[in-house]
């Protein structure tokens, strides 16, 4: 796309008397697709390098040199509906800081100075996602298509499963990547830091009786690897659904089914909810635009579902995991923390999270090398919803919950595949904030759904009818 100003550059001008001038070239004000397309599609390259969240602030740059271009050139910058609400959660995420020396009752004391780290990392990644939504929100169909990005939404979806069969068959694999070698032995070997430089299959932990691998890549976390499954899921679906060939919908088919083996090995009851969720969603709103055969659908992969956790050892899985509950008591420990931090400082919270003094039996447990999870709990490391009211306090929840609120209702009248699938990821990340964090990857894809929605907003604007997918 070009920007034609008159009497200036992208102008050509004759005059009564010389020869004529040739035209200077004319500026482009095109949002490639690059930084977006290749975020997504080298993922595991990322992971492997040990880039992995870090992609996300490095490409950021990019877009945002990009957007400023753009805007330098007159073009407007589109901003998403409802953008001041998260504007808002951004302002009460600085703000917030101004309490980030306290030390609430049952947590360690610690200067603020050593509690910045986070801060500043946490901040700079809401940041740069910002960037994301914007840049995502502004490319057009020439740039980037909504149906290839879609695609490549669907396409971490495999990705997501193909982890977690890795998780399964190789638990402990794991290796040294290149960012970390360039790292100095005392930062790297922190575990905050090694969860995101250094690639690993899976998590071990003691859940059902001894030691088993739960899959965690390519994202690094048991939990963030839930959330993802759930908000990658529907893209696929709807990849799959769009394809001229009948192999690709197989094949989409396939990995569907095949995902079910390590969703249920990863022993996350999260996302067993999370599925639920979107599931009850998708049928819920297919139902009402008088799709009744959706209900028939839905039984049909519920009894096929069943049938599998009883003819296979997945049964014994699942029984053994919700006997087995040993992270609840953590769980409500953690949750009544963050309320009675939320007592405390309920306008602007904490500015971050707090470690616990000892357990949630005795003060005297702690943190050690050989039992890393007997104390010393993170407060609001148990949920976005909790670390939201904890860091943040009413103003950054409020904000935070009314940015996606907001979405919801907007879009709530597209019916097309894309709009009910960003929609449902949407609702299945609010579930998922009582018991999933959100930073960094689980609020790339929220981001990626919403401008999905507002794409298509923009389509039917400018079509004057329902928005539809390019092809």
């Amino acid at each position: 796309m070009t920007l034609v100003v008159p009497g200036g550059p992208g102008t050509t001008s004759t005059r009564a008397a010389g020869p004529a001038h040739s035209a200077p070239a004319k500026r482009t004000t095109a949002l490639p697709a690059w930084p977006l397309a290749s975020m997504l599609a080298f993922y595991p390259l990322w992971w492997a390098l040990g880039l992995g969240v870090l992609i996300f602030p490095l490409m950021a740059v990019p877009m945002l040199v990009l957007l400023l271009r753009r805007r330098a050139a007159g073009r407007p910058v589109l901003l998403p509906p409802g953008f001041a609400w998260w504007l808002l959660f951004l302002a009460a995420v600085v703000v917030s800081i101004a309490a980030l020396g306290a030390d609430p009752s049952g947590t360690v004391a610690e200067p603020a100075s050593g509690r910045l780290i986070a801060v500043v990392y946490r901040l700079s990644l809401y940041a740069s996602l910002t960037v994301l939504l914007v840049y995502a929100g502004n490319l057009t169909e020439l740039e980037l298509s909504r149906r290839r990005l879609v695609k490549l939404l669907g396409w971490l979806f495999v990705v997501t499963v193909l982890g977690g069969l890795l998780g399964m068959v190789a638990g402990r694999f794991e290796f040294t990547s290149p960012v970390e070698l360039l790292l100095p032995q005392g930062l790297r070997s922190k575990g905050f830091v090694q969860s995101m430089v250094h690639p690993y299959a899976a998590q071990i932990m003691d859940l059902v009786g001894g030691e088993k691998p739960r899959p965690a890549a390519p994202w690094g976390y048991t939990n963030t690897w839930g959330n993802n499954f759930c908000l990658l899921m529907v893209w696929l679906v709807v990849a799959a659904g769009a394809a001229r060939r009948g192999g690709v919908k197989l094949l989409a088919a396939l990995c569907l089914g095949v995902s079910i083996v390590p969703a249920v090995v990863s022993l996350n009851r999260g996302l067993w909810i999370g599925i639920g969720v979107v599931v009850l969603y998708v049928a819920v709103r297919y139902v009402l635009m008088g799709r009744l055969w959706v209900i028939a659908a839905v039984l049909f992969a519920a009894a096929g579902l069943v049938l599998a956790l009883v003819a296979t050892p997945l049964g014994d899985t699942v029984n053994a995991r919700i006997d087995n509950g040993k992270s609840n008591g953590v769980r409500s420990f953690l949750i009544e923390r963050a309320v009675d931090g939320f007592a405390e400082s309920p306008v602007i919270g904490f500015g971050s999270t707090r470690n616990t003094i000892g357990g949630r039996n005795s003060i005297t447990v702690g943190e050690s090398s050989e039992c890393e999870r007997c104390g010393n709990f993170t407060v609001g490391g148990n949920g976005q919803f909790w670390q939201l009211m904890y860091a943040h306090g009413a103003a950054g929840t409020i904000a935070y919950l009314a940015f996606f609120g907001y979405g919801l209702w907007r879009f709530r009248r597209d019916r097309t595949p894309v709009g009910i699938a960003g929609s449902a990821a949407i609702v299945s990340s609010f579930s998922a904030m009582l018991w999933y964090n959100s930073l960094a990857t689980p609020l790339v894809f929220m981001f990626l759904a919403y401008a999905l929605l507002w794409r298509n907003e923009q389509e039917a604007n400018r079509s004057g009818g329902p928005a539809h997918e390019s092809r």
